[in-house]
């Protein structure tokens, strides 16, 4: 697995589909994937440090994972499907199980920059859709 960071999100607001740019931590390449309009915006606002007055949707899960005292470990980003990424939430919980949730991508992304959690790609995945360079 290769780990990777968020390098940068686009946002056009006339379309509602969007790109975020993950950039292999030691390395060159990187992966652009596209995600929708809500998680894009939830994913800059967080970056941003615009704290919301009530718990958007992804502060919320966080705050229950956290309540439930797991705590969310990376996500993966294990696959791609006819084009469609698809990765893992890896948590532990309090007493050091460890526990996989099926997730998007974007999702996951969304959680892992509120809890700095790391971000992994399978190098199959690397191999089929990253790119090296991004202007």
């Amino acid at each position: 697995m290769i780990q990777v960071e968020l390098s940068k999100i686009i946002i056009d607001e006339k379309r509602q589909d969007q790109i975020i740019v993950l950039k292999e931590k030691n390395g060159e390449r990187q992966l652009p994937i596209v995600i929708g309009f809500l998680e894009a915006s939830s994913i800059k606002m967080k970056l941003s440090g615009v704290e919301p007055p009530r718990p958007m949707t992804h502060d919320l899960l966080i705050a229950t994972v956290r309540g439930l005292d797991a705590k969310l470990e990376r996500l993966i980003i294990d696959k791609m499907v006819n084009n469609t990424f698809h990765a893992k939430l890896e948590f532990k919980t309090k007493d050091g199980q460890t526990r996989i949730i099926d997730a998007r991508p974007s999702d996951g992304i969304a959680l892992a920059v509120r809890t700095s959690a790391a971000i992994f790609v399978e190098e199959d995945v690397i191999k089929k859709a990253a790119i090296t360079k991004i202007e």
